[in-house]
């Protein structure tokens, strides 16, 4: 147990009293036998994590007990809002009242406590900001001399007054403040960057990016610590490692691909294959505890635009000396697999590397290379040849095992020169991207199912089981739509779903239950403990093959390299306990944040696409339906409302298990073909509106 476990459950099972901090911690030291600038140092991140709190002046609990609790402020229009419980699986939110807020605005992090609890739910009172929004991003607007944010975030119900700055603004702009709170948690702002005005598409899409505390540049003291990295591979960083820059070892990635963190490479053996799987050793470059390191973590993730890309790491890393570039030596990490004619991964071997591509394929040449047309990739036809081969190999014993290929299209934009969207469609997936992503996998298993094995603290990538209650209500929809389902068995499979999944293969509604099946999944995340992956059919299962664009990858990186090197001793390996499952937490919540910036960043264009369509008649499919109406998809996944109100009129009833508007003259439920007039695309809240044709 880690010493900062040992204090909060000191703190959990006491509370702790004392007339000053200097005596609490030499109470800790003594009892823990520990240095007290090292338990001041844990006792102050436990704090500033709102893990305890000071619920009175000497008097320390820790959270959640006592009826008191953390989580996330979710806000709302009317002043009121709710309080999002991390810390217990299916944890209702907190309802609190207007005047128990303490001016706690929409994604603050809260120390509260709950005050009652009834069948209808719970509700509490703020006592702390540990976590305030730092920015909040709206439109200037003057009220007599005075200047205020209106805030995008209609989750914010009032406007933010504008301090004076250094920078210049006009009302009608549209900027980022940073927030400022009075010792009474008073708000105000100071304009930290403007970023165009107020009906500028690019400026809109600049405000999501910033409300998700997302940024393109990085901070100073970080460009100027990679200006001390070598550009090139140097003879003593090759020393001890596996020499591979002969071997016929190549990338495919997409045309627009800058960053190349994995290669590969091939042969046949007489019992199957050896497969390489070589990822840049961006551990190598990027030191835990670095200044590089801290923003990486920071960021967690690379965040991909439909315009733009922000890395996890600079450019001098992420398209530098990490990026696996044709023709010149690159640092690994490789992962070398006999892998038998079955797909089986009958021995491995990890370690480190230095390789020299000799291509940089896209998915494009690959697919049309395979397809029988001479292109770049016809340099390696042979090992392509013989990766296809084994990649269906790998499609079969995954299927097999109940792998849920869930081919849910993903939007692809089209801009002109100006960096305006004119077109979306759906994202290509051929062979080439099968292929890259089968061997991935089997490294990400191979390399967590090692170090699971070894019982070496690990960040694994999981996917836990789904819910019977919402597989329940999948089933019925099914039944309804006249098929016959199996019995759910008392454990829930991932080939109880394949077999579902069978059922629907060539029908006109497969891509509908595709969706719903996806819907009734848990969220895949990161911890630091194996427990499997259901969407794969996977026992073991991590992320290795990303370390430039995803932080759990650099972790188990580094991991791996002390473990290659023999540095785990058993105070390292405590250490690790508590790093794994703080980098697991984090990489999660950054995940979480990216794909939402994503997804609003995806609506804003969409709506923008859209906004000159307004009266035109467009057939789609219902994607969702609701006691207020329908969602309906168009084939290019724009996504509308068809208010209930617009429908035809009938008296509905909300058929919830059904899926279902039933009416006494008319029936809409998920699935079903309909045509739609767009009534209207709002760039501003990125919503769009259909009407009903008839």
């Amino acid at each position: 147990m880690t010493l900062r476990e040992q204090i909060y459950n000191i703190t959990l099972k006491d509370s702790l009293a004392y007339s000053g901090l200097d005596n609490l911690f030499c109470y800790m030291s003594k009892i823990l036998k520990a240095q007290i600038g090292d338990i001041k140092r844990e006792f102050k991140t436990l704090i500033k994590n709102g893990d305890v709190f000071e619920m009175r002046r000497g008097k320390y609990i820790a959270i959640p007990s006592h009826g008191y609790a953390k989580g996330k402020f979710l806000g709302n229009a009317k002043g009121f809002g709710f309080v999002q419980l991390g810390t217990v699986k299916g944890e209702q939110d907190i309802f609190i009242p207007a005047n128990m807020t303490k001016d706690a605005i929409d994604g603050d992090k809260v120390i509260i406590k709950i005050n009652s609890h009834s069948d209808e739910g719970s509700d509490g009172e703020v006592l702390t900001i540990y976590q305030p929004v730092k920015h909040v991003v709206g439109v200037v607007v003057k009220k007599n001399s005075n200047y205020f944010l209106e805030p995008d975030n209609n989750h914010i119900p009032f406007n933010i007054r504008l301090n004076k700055g250094k920078l210049r603004y006009n009302p009608g702009e549209r900027v980022v403040i940073e927030v400022h709170r009075s010792p009474n948690n008073k708000l105000s702002g100071i304009v930290s960057e403007v970023l165009g005005k107020s009906d500028d598409v690019k400026a809109m899409e600049l405000g999501i990016i910033r409300e998700h505390e997302l940024y393109e540049t990085f901070p100073e003291e970080v460009d100027r610590a990679c200006d001390k990295i070598s550009l090139k591979v140097t003879p003593s960083q090759k020393k001890n490692r596996v020499d591979f820059t002969k071997e016929e070892i190549f990338t495919i990635d997409g045309e627009d691909a800058q960053d190349f963190d994995d290669a590969i490479s091939i042969s046949r053996t007489k019992n199957g294959y050896i497969l390489g799987v070589h990822i840049a050793d961006v551990g190598e470059y990027v030191r835990e505890g670095s200044v590089i390191d801290d923003e990486a973590f920071n960021r967690g993730t690379s965040v991909y635009f439909p315009t733009s890309v922000l890395p996890m790491l600079p450019e001098v890393l992420s398209n530098g000396i990490c990026s696996l570039q044709e023709g010149v030596e690159r640092l690994t990490l490789s992962c070398i697999m006999e892998v038998d004619k079955n797909g089986k991964v009958i021995s491995h071997k990890i370690c480190e590397s230095v390789i020299k591509s000799k291509a940089r394929l896209t998915y494009t040449q690959v697919s049309e290379m395979l397809a029988g047309k001479k292109n770049k990739a016809s340099k390696v036809e042979k090992s392509l040849g013989i990766m296809l081969e084994l990649s269906k190999i790998l499609e079969r014993k995954k299927n097999n095992a109940g792998y849920l290929d869930l081919d849910i299209p993903e939007p692809q934009f089209v801009f002109d020169s100006e960096g305006k969207a004119i077109d979306v469609e759906k994202r290509e997936r051929n062979d080439a991207h099968r292929l890259i992503e089968d061997f991935m996998v089997l490294a990400n298993e191979t390399v967590a199912k090692e170090f699971c094995l070894r019982d070496i603290p690990f960040v694994y990538r999981v996917h836990e089981s789904p819910q019977k209650d919402k597989l329940e209500k999948v089933c019925d929809f099914m039944k309804g739509l006249g098929m016959k389902i199996p019995a759910i068995p008392d454990t829930i499979t991932p080939q109880y779903y394949q077999d579902l999944l069978k059922l629907c293969e060539g029908k006109d509604y497969e891509e509908t239950v595709n969706k719903i099946l996806l819907r009734s999944l848990q969220k895949a995340k990161y911890t630091n403990k194996n427990l499997g992956h259901f969407g794969l059919a996977l026992e073991f299962y991590c992320h290795f093959t990303s370390p430039i664009r995803r932080y759990p990858d650099l972790c188990i990186h580094r991991i791996i390299k002390e473990f290659l090197h023999k540095k785990l001793t058993k105070t390292r390996l405590d250490d690790l306990k508590l790093a794994s499952f703080e980098y697991s937490e984090q990489s999660s919540v950054t995940e979480r944040n990216a794909e939402k910036a994503e997804r609003e960043v995806d609506d804003l264009w969409k709506a923008y696409l859209m906004r000159d369509k307004v009266g035109q008649v467009f057939e789609g499919i219902i994607s969702s339906v609701t006691n207020y109406g329908l969602f309906v998809e168009l084939d290019n996944t724009v996504e509308g409302l068809l208010r209930i109100e617009d429908l035809p009129t009938d008296t509905y009833l909300f058929l919830e298990r059904q899926l279902k508007l039933k009416g006494q003259n008319h029936t809409f439920k998920l699935g079903d073909k309909i045509k739609v007039i767009l009534a209207s695309a709002n760039v501003f809240t990125r919503k769009i509106d259909f009407g009903y044709k008839i």
